[in-house]
């Protein structure tokens, strides 16, 4: 076969452009210090690190979820903490009024205390997170209590507040965490005999149901407590056995802190989990995209002295004139 010199240019511009080609791609990954900048570059290592950084979306989202859950819990955690201190108040004056002699004036005075904690309570139950309330089930928009104690007529037929009103949170592949408490666990539902307390049927911690009307048990033993301390006489013992009543509502508040805290415990343990595996997902990105510098600074150096060896070859084969092939 002839070769011309119009093959060989043509052989010579190929080449040429194969090691331009080489030295641009190593150019690039010193540049971005990255392997690849488009699909073609390596499909491979592409597919790995799309994988890659869907698993690191999901752990951001995953952390999002497992910071706000914590902080739900922890204003449920200061709403308690309320509670408890109202409580607290409350058993305070229960011992006072059920061991002392006091005048009528002294007892209004105590009864108007007793009337605005619970008040505050009220406020309390309808406590809100991000807009959100606390203690209202799915029902986030609603509140708990009416301003009288009872559960709010806006929730329509029978209020049931169960493990079916409890929000959850997904922080995991495969783990969820329960925010919410249920506004019934703190705040109890309706009335119930002091002999009824212990029975876990009718205890007014553990009834899941509420119908419109119905009032909270929290609020209405500070109602039989006001109404002991207008009248002491016509209510005999009602005082000792409202601070019976408020120790049982101090344990139970307690109980549910207790749970709360192990919730947050949890959490706790579930974001260095989260934040280890960020790290760790990242650290896989970089092995799987980043270049060794030093390894591909040798390559760009070896591909650059092709690349101008070729150049100066390709003068040559250009060089010749039509007169050098008529001699």
């Amino acid at each position: 076969m002839r070769i011309t010199n119009g093959m060989m240019i043509t052989n010579m511009l190929f080449n040429l452009n194969q090691n331009m080609l080489r030295f641009d791609k190593l150019n690039q990954q010193m540049h971005t210090q990255k392997k690849f900048s488009v699909p073609s570059d390596d499909p491979i290592g592409v597919s790995k690190s799309l994988k890659y950084y869907t698993d690191l979306s999901k752990i951001e989202q995953y952390k999002r979820n497992a910071e706000d859950a914590n902080s739900w819990m922890k204003e449920t955690e200061s709403a308690l903490v309320e509670v408890g201190e109202v409580l607290h108040r409350a058993n305070v004056l229960a011992v006072q009024m059920a061991n002392d002699t006091y005048s009528k004036d002294d007892l209004l005075k105590v009864k108007e205390e007793v009337s605005q904690l619970k008040e505050s309570l009220i406020e309390i139950s309808n406590s809100t997170y991000a807009g959100r309330h606390l203690f209202s089930g799915y029902k986030t928009d609603q509140k708990l209590l009416d301003e009288k104690g009872k559960y709010n007529p806006a929730f329509t037929g029978e209020l049931e507040l169960k493990d079916s009103e409890i929000v959850e949170y997904n922080i995991g592949v495969s783990e969820t965490v329960k925010v919410n408490t249920v506004g019934m666990k703190v705040f109890g539902v309706g009335w119930v005999d002091d002999k009824d307390l212990k029975d876990p049927t009718k205890n007014p911690f553990n009834q899941m149901k509420a119908k419109n009307g119905d009032t909270s048990y929290l609020i209405s033993i500070f109602t039989k407590f006001e109404e002991a301390l207008e009248d002491p006489v016509t209510n005999k013992g009602e005082i000792d056995k409202s601070l019976t009543r408020i120790q049982t509502c101090m344990d139970q508040v307690l109980t549910v802190r207790s749970e709360i805290g192990a919730k947050m415990k949890r959490l706790e343990l579930t974001m260095k989990k989260l934040s280890s595996q960020d790290l760790s997902t990242q650290e896989l990105i970089t092995n799987n995209e980043g270049i060794n510098p030093a390894e591909v600074m040798t390559k760009l150096k070896t591909e650059e002295n092709i690349y101008r060896a070729s150049l100066s070859m390709g003068a040559r084969i250009i060089q010749p004139s039509l007169a050098d092939f008529l001699r």
